[in-house]
């Protein structure tokens, strides 16, 4: 048998067994609409809705990176400080006189090339992801401060700008900008993880690296790969925030990580890996901006905002852990005959 054929076979199984993942969190998200349909009347217009599709956007954009990584068994903790770092490079190329379009793919440039660092590190140097994405978490933050002595770059007075600013904040009819870029970056994700023969190669890696390897997949070209595909959606999600906000800030914002995070596991893609896909992730995304704005509308402090997250993101990974595990409750009722005799 051939290895291509063993890596389909892989990468086809593993995307079976994650479509069931995606029921629960689809469930839960309609009763959580319902509820809030219910309950706060402004919940269902339009406007509300415009607003929750730009403030996940980022979100979700950088979700589909960290999807990749996650689907080969590991975690990039980094993508956040990695996002600022690539923002304070945007903020400084316009200011020091490029054109938006030259800004955003230096920004680009500069995501996919700590990516790659990342991914060289953990594919290349064999060393854990955690302890590599942990240490340059801190050492991209340090980065970005260092890039402009940590003073935040203000771009509303800069009209080369304004091209970007217009695409991130504004619409199309009345659909948000940003919602067809989400789209067709989720699209082209999707395709390229059900019908290459890298995706395949992504899910089999996540399943069982020492088998994929004996199929002949090349590991560790995988594994740099997806580290360089998160570091360049950073890149894009750097982009539109610096866009929505016009300005960069050299500061992470602290829950962006686990929010990314969160959304993948969520959406029922395995933390062990080889085991989700991209429209559990998209789910899960949306599920967590609907909870966070009901939250706001409700007018719950936003302090319990990052607690209502982190819980979520616990009972998500423990069903994902019984699941995996197939473990069964013990059946209390109706007693057993051996109990009953």
């Amino acid at each position: 048998m051939s290895g291509s054929v063993d890596t389909a076979s892989l990468g086809e199984r593993a995307r079976r067994a994650g479509l069931g993942r995606y029921a629960g969190v689809a469930i839960g998200l309609l009763v959580v609409m319902v509820y809030l349909g219910a309950t706060e009347p402004v919940f269902f217009t339009w406007g509300n809705w415009q607003n929750i599709i730009r403030t996940e956007a980022v979100v979700a954009i950088l979700a589909i990176g960290m999807t990749f990584v996650v689907l080969t068994g590991g975690i990039d903790l980094s993508i956040a400080s990695l996002a600022t770092g690539a923002a304070m490079i945007l903020g400084l190329s316009v200011e020091g006189g490029s054109t938006w379009w030259l800004a955003a793919i230096l920004a680009l440039l500069f995501g996919i090339g700590l990516g790659l660092f990342n991914g060289l590190l953990i594919g290349v140097g064999r060393i854990p992801f955690f302890v590599v994405t942990l240490g340059t978490l801190s050492v991209y933050q340090s980065v970005a401060f260092i890039l402009n002595d940590g003073v935040l770059i203000s771009l509303f007075d800069f009209a080369r700008f304004d091209p970007l600013k217009s695409f991130s904040n504004g619409d199309v009819g009345s659909i948000p900008t940003v919602l067809f870029l989400v789209v067709g970056l989720y699209l082209i994700g999707a395709v390229v993880l059900r019908y290459t023969q890298f995706g395949r190669a992504v899910f089999a890696v996540g399943s069982n690296r020492e088998a994929a390897r004996l199929t002949g997949i090349r590991v560790t070209l995988v594994i740099v790969a997806v580290y360089a595909i998160s570091g360049l959606l950073a890149g894009v999600g750097a982009v539109v925030q610096t866009g929505r906000l016009t300005a960069s800030g050299p500061i992470a914002d602290p829950n962006l990580m686990l929010t990314v995070v969160a959304a993948v596991l969520i959406g029922g893609t395995a933390f062990t890996g080889g085991d989700g896909g991209l429209l559990g992730t998209a789910i899960g995304v949306l599920f967590l901006g609907v909870v966070q704005n009901g939250l706001a509308l409700s007018g719950v402090n936003p302090f319990w905002q990052g607690m209502v997250s982190g819980w979520i993101l616990i009972a998500a990974v423990a069903i994902g852990g019984l699941r995996t595990h197939r473990v069964r409750l013990p059946k209390l009722w109706p007693p057993s005959r051996r109990l009953s005799a």
